[in-house]
């Protein structure tokens, strides 16, 4: 999947953050979430912070009416410490190591159901340890800056694509 595609041909664009921060390097999709809430003020771009209940946020995604919702979550799919992949959140590969009780693979065949014409998209980083009471490790530390950069990069572009 092509991230800078999906981002230049989206108007309406939702990215949700998944994980637990009290869960090491489950934090991962709440990091980033938190850090781009705070630099990006597009119109047409909404973030949202889900925790470890991303199903609890099916209105606000809804609502948006998106051409794109990006999920950002650590998943275990037998990489790297910190490697980050995009994916299709239906996808077999790997399994979300989040807390959350609901798999994004069902989360996201409802909201295809209820958003036919939206793309969907897994930014992934594999984690190292999800321990309570945790602090992430360095090098999923250095994927939230890296994919946060990179996100805010493909949103600055997008906009400036539309003026």
């Amino acid at each position: 999947m092509n991230l800078e595609e999906l981002f230049q041909n989206a108007k309406h664009i939702v990215i949700c953050g998944i994980g637990n921060d009290m869960r090491g390097d489950d934090a991962f999709g709440v990091l980033v979430a938190s850090r781009l809430a705070e630099k990006v003020r597009e119109e047409g771009v909404r973030i949202i912070n889900c925790g470890e209940v991303p199903e609890s946020y099916v209105g606000k995604i809804t609502e948006e009416k998106p051409d794109l919702v990006v999920f950002v979550d650590a998943v275990d799919f037998k990489g790297r410490v910190g490697e980050l992949i995009v994916t299709d959140p239906e996808g077999t590969l790997g399994e979300a190591v989040s807390t959350h009780g609901l798999p994004l693979r069902i989360l996201v065949g409802y909201l295809k159901d209820v958003l036919p014409d939206t793309r969907f998209v897994l930014v992934g980083c594999q984690p190292a340890s999800t321990g309570f009471l945790e602090e992430p490790c360095q090098e999923v530390l250095e994927a939230v800056e890296r994919v946060t950069s990179y996100l805010e990069a493909l949103i600055g572009r997008r906009s400036k694509s539309e003026a």
